[in-house]
């Protein structure tokens, strides 16, 4: 948008500026010429009365001084050439011939085209013959005319880009304060100062923010108060259940109640992982944190290896980094059997975290898919297995909430990876 309105301005002020200076030049020419036609045909006209009255032994020694920029007299006949061509060289000759009068039996034709070149004869009271030779050319432009120009050019330029910076700026503002717009109501805000149109877009901006910001927080009301209440009769249900002793009914009630739970606890856990963003950042020591991550898991026996590290600090939200990683780990192994975890930085120094597995993988074609709630691939995520389809979701929205990015790839050699990015 910037540019289609830098071009779209920008060229409409070089045309005007153009067909300004092109009027201008003309009706320079105009006039000049006008001035040229009166100021010849008098001057003609006196320079002709007066060599007339010279005697012919004189009339040489007069000629330099008759001489103009664009004209000369000449005595003799002159060169022989055609019949006038253009409307200024006849225009000329008729006005040169109303001054004289007939007596001095005025003609005149062309003898060069390139450059411009006629000759006026005249016949003075003696019988001599007396040439006019013309040569018109335009009056040369100064040499700060184009300096003018070029600063009025520049001007141009700045004003333009001047311009365009203050009516983009405020779509700019507002296309970054979307990007970085929580899902919380204590987020970011928009300026509302500035013109008229910008701070009504801004301010309905921020009620937008404040709207959904409600929303999401009724959201987890409402789950955290379903989880709540339902707390006591899945309790009752348990021990009911429980004092069937061993019968196949009861292990059945007990997997429906333990799948209710989990489902309940997960559920919970994605309204919160939109609110991760509320926590303080932190400045971490990637490393030191990845090894207390993986050592966290292999003190209790769960197959995970930390493959690559990288040295330095970064910027993060400790704790929602440690439940998304917490996630995809316990995916990896849940599916994959193992969990490899590693670091790095990408072209634009943004740490990157990759939990790897050596499982089945992900369709191309689900990828997508698979990060939305309750998404279940049926060859692996299925009710027997415990998933309710909310770990990648979980991971994903948690992510995004505390400013990052999350990716998932197939392997080449099988498995999953998935990628965290922090700026």
């Amino acid at each position: 948008m910037a540019s289609r309105l830098y071009l779209i301005i920008l060229a409409g002020l070089l045309l005007a500026q153009g067909l300004s200076t092109a009027l201008q030049y003309y009706e320079r020419y105009e006039s000049a010429l006008s001035v040229m036609l009166n100021t010849v045909e008098h001057d003609v006209g006196t320079s002709v009365a007066m060599l007339d009255r010279l005697p012919a032994q004189e009339r040489p020694n007069w000629l330099d001084r008759l001489r103009r920029d664009n004209y000369r007299y000449l005595l003799g006949a002159g060169q022989p050439g055609k019949p006038l061509d253009s409307e200024r060289s006849r225009e000329l000759t008729r006005r040169i011939a109303k001054e004289l009068g007939p007596a001095y039996r005025v003609n005149a034709d062309i003898v060069s085209t390139k450059p411009e070149r006629y000759q006026a004869h005249f016949t003075l009271h003696d019988g001599s013959l007396l040439t006019l030779e013309i040569t018109p050319h335009v009056s040369p432009v100064a040499l700060w005319l184009p300096i003018v120009l070029t600063l009025q050019l520049l001007l141009l330029l700045v004003c333009t880009w001047l311009a365009v910076r203050l009516v983009t700026r405020p779509l700019t503002q507002l296309a970054r304060a979307a990007e970085s717009m929580t899902p919380t109501t204590d987020g970011p805000r928009m300026s509302e100062e500035g013109p008229t149109e910008v701070a009504q877009a801004a301010i309905a901006f921020n009620l937008m923010q404040e709207r959904i910001g409600r929303h999401l927080k009724e959201r987890l009301h409402i789950l955290a108060s379903i989880s709540h209440d339902l707390q006591t009769p899945i309790t009752r249900m348990r021990l009911r259940a429980e004092k069937l002793e061993g019968s196949e009914e009861q292990k059945k009630n007990l997997n429906d109640l333990r799948e209710m739970e989990h489902l309940m606890r997960e559920g919970v856990a994605y309204a919160r992982s939109s609110h991760g963003g509320a926590e303080t950042l932190v400045r971490m020591n990637a490393r030191v944190f990845l090894e207390s991550l993986v050592s966290d898991y292999r003190d209790v026996g769960r197959p995970v290896t930390l493959a690559g590290t990288i040295t330095g600090t970064a910027m993060v939200r400790q704790q929602a980094l440690r439940r998304v990683l917490g996630n995809l780990i316990d995916n990896a192994i849940k599916y994959g059997g193992a969990a490899e975890v590693a670091a790095s930085r990408n072209a634009r120094n943004a740490l990157c975290i990759t939990v790897s597995d050596r499982g089945p993988g992900i369709p191309e074609d689900e990828l997508e898919q698979v990060l939305q709630p309750f998404y279940r691939l049926e060859a692996s995520r299925n009710h027997d297995t415990g998933g309710a389809g909310l770990g990648l979701a979980i991971a994903a929205q948690l992510t995004c909430a505390i400013g990052g990015s999350f990716t998932l790839a197939n392997r080449k050699d099988g498995g999953l990876v998935a990628t965290v990015t922090l700026p």
